[in-house]
């Protein structure tokens, strides 16, 4: 699309935060009504200004019209889940029987169900397809990897024990079911058959971290416990620039909710690129972080080849993806996970409630280094974190990580801005 198309100008609205994002999807849907993407924008558009009941109502009609639009059947499911539908996922049945030779929607039903923590029945929705659909192989894949998240070790081992396929995501999820039999040495095998293919996949080689630690290989410690790779640091500044930054975010918060397939469990997440967005604050916030990000690289130890991440420390590095998250109480926390799609991970703290500084309790810290809870290994974690105002955690994106419940009264939050750094 050119840089005139009506939907391309709405679009990159959408992406700044601009309301006038929904009068552009307004404008370019006059150009072409049965437009299902542009329709889904205006959804998006309106979650934007803050009528979440108009956003869902457009995206029920998509999901209705469009069975096989499978964006507009998620972010339906995330509108439902924001306003505490308990079956946020039932529609997603009701485009299946719309459109039964299309094997993409139950596919879309098990991973949003999984989302949630919801392995088994998301295992029973794959187990399902398979006999629908027994041409599709990935099903197979599907219905063992969330058996085996589910804890249905022995379901899992016969369905991979007859997979004919070695992809990678293959290995990697069967590793993962190795790891949950303490078989530290055949999900080592596995991943090292991984990093033939791709030498510098961030899930293999947080995977093998793992592992290395279970079966007490050094280069567990080459990994992740270098000092340097994992810093908190003091973020500079004007003196003011983290309190405007969290009265921009708290209105932003205040029209968002807890996003669908990301680790957060409960509390909300902003929608887009934050660093993407129009008010002046957050360029201002983004230019502060780059400036610690080369003081990070600075005190990184020397480049090393054979790292994912030192093997970049004389790269070019951007900034890839942004957003923010509130915690509220509730046991709002992060499940334990990684950001495949970078080197650096983050958490930028701007207001931490003073439950969060008792070292007993340690609630809300950051832990880097404890395996998923799927993993059912009693593993701890490498470090944890006590967040602190304005200050910065920078960590390779190789590194599980999580946070623990933040149990706090309502009225207290605890309020982040987080990124990923890539390769330019």
């Amino acid at each position: 699309m050119s840089d005139s198309d009506p939907a391309s100008a709405a679009q990159r609205a959408l992406e700044r935060g601009d309301p006038a994002a929904l009068t552009l999807f307004d404008r370019a849907i006059r150009g072409d009504p049965g437009n299902a993407r542009l329709w889904l924008g205006k959804a998006r558009a309106l979650a934007l200004t803050g009528d979440a009941r108009g956003a869902r109502i457009v995206a029920e009609q998509i999901a209705d019209q469009a069975p096989g639009f499978i964006e507009a059947q998620d972010q339906l499911a995330e509108f439902r889940l924001a306003v505490g539908d308990e079956d946020f996922a039932s529609h997603y049945a009701k485009a299946a029987a719309k459109q039964p030779r299309d094997p993409n929607i139950l596919a879309a039903l098990s991973n949003a169900l999984a989302s949630l923590d919801r392995s088994a029945e998301a295992a029973d929705v794959a187990a399902e397809a398979r006999a629908r659909f027994p041409e599709e192989p990935h099903f197979a894949l599907l219905e063992a990897t969330h058996a085996g998240a589910a804890g249905e070790w022995d379901r899992a081992e016969v369905i991979y024990s007859a997979l004919a396929t070695f992809s990678p995501q293959r290995l990697v999820q069967e590793a993962r079911h190795r790891l949950r039999a303490q078989d530290a040495g055949k999900a080592e095998a596995l991943l090292d058959r991984v990093l033939e293919q791709n030498p510098w996949d961030i899930a293999a080689w947080a995977l093998l971290g793992i592992a290395w630690r279970m079966s007490g290989n050094e280069r567990a410690d080459w990994l992740h416990v270098q000092t340097g790779l994992v810093q908190f640091r003091s973020l500079a500044g004007r003196a003011d620039l983290i309190d405007d930054a969290a009265a921009e975010l708290r209105k932003l918060h205040d029209i968002s909710a807890m996003p669908l397939g990301q680790s957060l469990r409960g509390g909300s997440q902003t929608r887009g690129i934050l660093f993407d967005r129009s008010e002046p604050i957050f360029a201002e916030l983004r230019g502060t972080i780059e400036a610690a990000l080369e003081e990070y690289r600075a005190d990184l130890p020397a480049i090393d080849r054979e790292h994912p991440l030192l093997r970049h420390r004389e790269a070019a590095w951007s900034l890839a993806g942004s957003w923010s998250v509130r915690l509220t109480g509730g046991s709002d926390h992060h499940a334990s996970h990684i950001h495949p799609a970078g080197i650096v991970s983050s958490a930028l703290y701007l207001t931490v409630p003073e439950t969060i500084s008792s070292e007993i309790d340690r609630q809300g810290w950051l832990e880097l280094g404890r395996p998923p809870r799927d993993l059912g290994l009693d593993l701890p974690a490498l470090s944890a974190i006590k967040p602190k105002p304005c200050h910065l955690a920078l960590f390779p994106s190789t590194m599980y990580h999580g946070t623990t419940p933040f149990i706090s009264a309502a009225a207290d939050q605890r309020l982040t801005v987080a990124f990923d750094v890539k390769v330019s």
